[in-house]
């Protein structure tokens, strides 16, 4: 087989550089928000940033968002996009029985059933932060027109607003605390950062990904 010439501490790619693009675009703006939000709605964080300008960061932190997306997907490696979509979008059975024994893991550290390139919590915290981030557009807009027009004040906007923004920040300070401090995990903040991970943590961890990967290489 291929794989037992392989010297140990190869790396293999793993996301192209409009993937990175792409998160990080979001990573940033997220915190811009989120900085931004807190100055206008917690009073700790008042005095900060004067109100007129932490609106308008924030205002502009979601348009480059949108905007920046749209950007990164049309010049970028849209098959690359396309490609993650499809595969953050597939849950199998194994992804089933991964959620279920996710809570374990985290304590004791065991592999879990074989995954693809995501695993199915990466899966599920993308679906998520999507659903959620349109959420924010939808209750964002509103508050930003209903300060024009009072006729699109909804009770409730500010309410659901800010309990997207909890759920949201639980989801990231996870998300962090997985991609940096833990220990069979961080090492995907590689893929991320640079594009590339190591071989041995690759599949260990997503070996439904390698395998494929592997074959196809053979066949060429």
């Amino acid at each position: 087989m291929a794989s037992s010439t392989r010297a140990p501490g190869r790396r293999i790619r793993r996301f192209t550089r409009t993937e990175r693009a792409a998160h990080w675009l979001l990573a940033a703006t997220f915190f811009v928000m989120l900085f931004t939000g807190l100055c206008l709605s917690v009073s700790s964080f008042e005095g900060i940033l004067d109100r007129p300008t932490a609106k308008a960061w924030h205002l502009w932190s979601a348009i480059a968002l949108a905007a920046g997306l749209v950007l990164v997907t049309l010049l970028g490696d849209r098959r690359s996009l396309a490609r993650s979509a499809r595969e953050i979008d597939r849950f199998d059975s194994d992804d089933g029985r991964w959620l279920r024994g996710a809570p374990g893991r985290v304590l004791s550290g065991r592999d879990g059933p074989p995954q693809g390139r995501f695993n199915a919590g990466q899966k599920l915290n993308a679906a998520l932060i999507g659903g959620l981030m349109l959420v924010m557009y939808v209750t964002g807009g509103l508050l930003w027109y209903g300060e024009r027009n009072t006729t699109y004040r909804f009770a409730g906007t500010v309410i659901v607003h800010d309990w997207a923004t909890l759920i949201l920040m639980f989801l990231v300070a996870g998300h962090l605390y997985l991609a940096v401090l833990h220990p069979s995990t961080r090492h995907a903040l590689r893929g991320m950062t640079l594009g590339d991970v190591d071989e041995t943590w690759a599949r260990t961890h997503h070996a439904k990904w390698i395998e494929p990967e592997e074959a196809a290489a053979e066949r060429e």
